[in-house]
């Protein structure tokens, strides 16, 4: 059994327009050779109404599926409802639809059975769930490049095709069609147990009407297994006699085919049996493999716009060829690239701008030059600073203001006076808005007095990304206190100044700012970290662990929307709005608070250059204001070309508008 032509020609539809109405069929009778009797596109007819019939103890099986679909996604790990999900060559939908049930936002079908489509259309409409479904040949897929984040090939339906080029067409289109970092599952029988184990013949009585006939053999080269089934109706006689062939990939065979469609990282997740209530010939289906692979490519460039209207912008970020310092192990992980192409991902959205992107800071100061004249705006996310050096992260700005470019962002002061936080301090306090208890230790000091009392928290004074500062950095006591300093020193490698504030108990706060306060601007909704999933035993922060530690309990930490008095936040709010002028901010930052023992705030930092990732705070905190991650990058470009007054491309574009209105 496969979740799977007819020796003779394709059957003609019934009275009810099914064109597989079951009515009796020539039998053909004893055959020598099986394989002879395959036709090479035997499966354009045999997937109909009585495919739904000898195979529904599997593929009609609601338990079986849900319980497929569980370990699905269970090995394919932290798929978000938005992403978009192929299901190809998804017969009648039934891991589409329950995909569907289980919140997945974006799910599309696709098989080349007619039949099967339109009835998993009706069911989609029946339960009322958004799932897209087509037919189309899964060699020639009918959709742009970089289009799914996830493709499974499900319930045995690899391997139809007369020879192993066609398969490889398939994943080929399937690379293709997949995004970067786009992953790939399929569910195949496993080749090497069928062929040991695969029954010549067999006879299973599928209702109490209609009962198959099966006979198997390998082919002449041992890599295809040749079924044939006759399939009797006890009223009406024989309603199909069809022959079909699958091939048998091995683990082995089936990894090298995929890494030879340019996948990366191929995995074998063990064997899956199906639950059979009938439980019994069930052929191809009985032991089949899982195998997920992995897309690394290069975002497929667009097409330019025809009416030329598209703004240039051109995206400046930090070198991954280039060690870095403030990343556990001092380079640009997988991670790191994912995120990188997750920003891609969501500016090719931005259709009213064409993006390029400069890395190389060996050559950058000459692709800088060639930029002038040349790029409408430069959006600068190169917090990692320039050559990877956070205490170059004004350099790329003061270049950029050095050649009169426009860009987003900070300027080389406000980066300046932020990255110093003892500085942020001293100018939050000449404004009045309140700051924790601290005082500053030099590289050189070794004796100090402790002017409030213990728990203190101390951190480098310079820096970001929550560098050196660690569950040890909250110390009790004089002696961890000494040993604190004393790691920040030696294992970071800081020699400058320390800061040690006390260490408030309260909620830990960010509010993220977009726009401009002199033109408009939008404050997003206030966030607190939930640290109910850290032991008891840990202090409350959101420190270096959090950001780079996947097996420390702090990665669990979560962001939820904080829940304050209408004072507190009225006050957070004003607060950040005299520090975003203050200290020159542009476009966008983000401010951190903590709460003290009687819920009053105390600003931590204010960052002019937050993470721009698609999972870091400013993206949360977007997303609580209903913005999508490509929304709140628009949303930074929007508020520099206002605050930077370009309007050209907009006129143009009402212009054309109004000159297409009057024809």
């Amino acid at each position: 059994m496969s979740e799977k032509t007819s020796a003779d020609k394709p059957p003609q539809r019934g009275r009810n327009g099914d064109r597989h109405s079951e009515r009796p069929k020539r039998v053909l009778g004893p055959v020598p050779n099986l394989e002879e009797y395959v036709r090479p596109d035997w499966w354009r007819g045999i997937f109909n109404s009585i495919y739904l019939k000898t195979d529904a103890d599997v593929v009609d099986d609601d338990n079986i599926t849900r319980h497929e679909i569980g370990l699905f996604l269970e090995i394919l790990n932290n798929l978000s409802p938005e992403d978009r999900i192929l299901d190809l060559c998804c017969g009648q939908g039934r891991h589409s639809l329950e995909l569907s049930r289980r919140g997945f936002k974006n799910v599309e079908g696709l098989d080349r059975s007619s039949y099967l489509i339109q009835k998993a259309k009706k069911s989609a409409q029946q339960q009322l769930l958004s799932v897209k479904f087509r037919e189309g040949d899964a060699r020639k897929l009918p959709y742009p490049s970089d289009t799914f984040d996830v493709i499974m090939i499900l319930g045995n339906s690899f391997g139809y095709f007369e020879t192993v080029k066609d398969d490889l067409r398939v994943l080929q289109e399937v690379f293709r069609i997949l995004k970067p970092w786009g992953k790939l599952l399929i569910d195949v029988t496993d080749g090497e147990y069928v062929k040991k184990h695969f029954q010549a013949r067999s006879w299973e009585w599928i209702d109490k009407k209609l009962f198959v006939c099966r006979e198997r053999s390998l082919s002449a080269d041992k890599q295809r297994l040749i079924s044939r089934e006759v399939v009797t109706h006890v009223g009406k006689g024989v309603i199909a006699d069809q022959f079909y062939a699958e091939r048998l990939y091995t683990r082995k065979s089936l990894g090298e085919l995929i890494k030879e469609a340019r996948f990366s990282d191929c995995t074998i997740h063990g064997e899956i049996s199906p639950n059979s209530r009938r439980n019994q010939d069930l052929g191809m289906m009985e032991q089949r493999i899982i195998t997920t692979a992995l897309v690394r490519k290069e975002w497929t460039p667009l097409k330019s716009k025809s009416n030329g209207v598209a703004r240039n912008v051109v995206v400046i970020m930090g070198d991954p060829h280039k060690p870095d310092p403030l990343k556990p192990s001092s380079v640009f992980d997988d991670d790191d690239f994912y995120t990188i192409d997750q920003l891609k991902d969501a500016l090719r959205e931005l259709e009213e701008y064409r993006f390029s992107y400069l890395c190389n800071h060996d050559s950058l100061i000459h692709d800088m030059r060639r930029l002038a004249g040349r790029a409408d705006l430069v959006l600068n996310l190169c917090d990692e600073g320039f050559t990877n050096d956070p205490r170059k992260e004004l350099h790329v700005p003061a270049l950029l203001e050095a050649l009169d470019i426009p860009y987003t962002g900070a300027r080389p002061q406000c980066l300046a006076y932020c990255y110093d936080k003892s500085l942020v301090r001293g100018i939050a306090s000449e404004m009045e808005i309140p700051v924790p208890k601290a005082f500053f230790i030099k590289p050189e000091d070794t004796k100090f007095e402790l002017p409030f009392g213990f728990p203190v928290i101390v951190k480098p004074n310079f820096g970001d990304s929550s560098f050196g500062i660690t569950q040890r950095c909250v110390a009790n006591s004089l002696e961890e206190l000494l040993n604190a300093i004393s790691e920040i020193r030696e294992q970071f490698g800081y020699d400058k100044p320390i800061l040690a504030e006390e260490f408030l108990p309260g909620k830990d706060l960010s509010v993220g700012i977009i726009g401009n306060p002199s033109t408009s601007y939008n404050v997003l909704p206030i966030t607190e970290e939930d640290y109910s999933a850290v032991p008891d035993e840990l202090p409350r922060i959101c420190g270096y662990e959090a950001k780079w530690r996947p097996d420390s309990p702090y990665w669990n930490i979560k962001s939820i929307r904080a829940q304050l008095s209408e004072e507190v936040e009225r006050s957070i709010v004003e607060w950040c709005l005299k520090l975003f002028e203050r200290l020159e901010c542009r476009d966008y930052a983000r401010f951190d608070w903590r709460l003290d023992a009687d819920g009053n705030p105390r600003l931590l930092e204010v960052n002019p250059n937050p993470g721009w990732c698609w999972d870091g705070h400013l993206a949360k905190m977007a997303k609580f204001a209903s913005m999508s991650y490509a929304q709140m990058l628009e949303a930074i470009l929007r508020a520099a070309e206002l605050r930077l007054g370009i309007h050209g491309a907009d006129v143009k574009r009402e212009e054309e508008q109004v000159v297409k209105a009057a024809v």
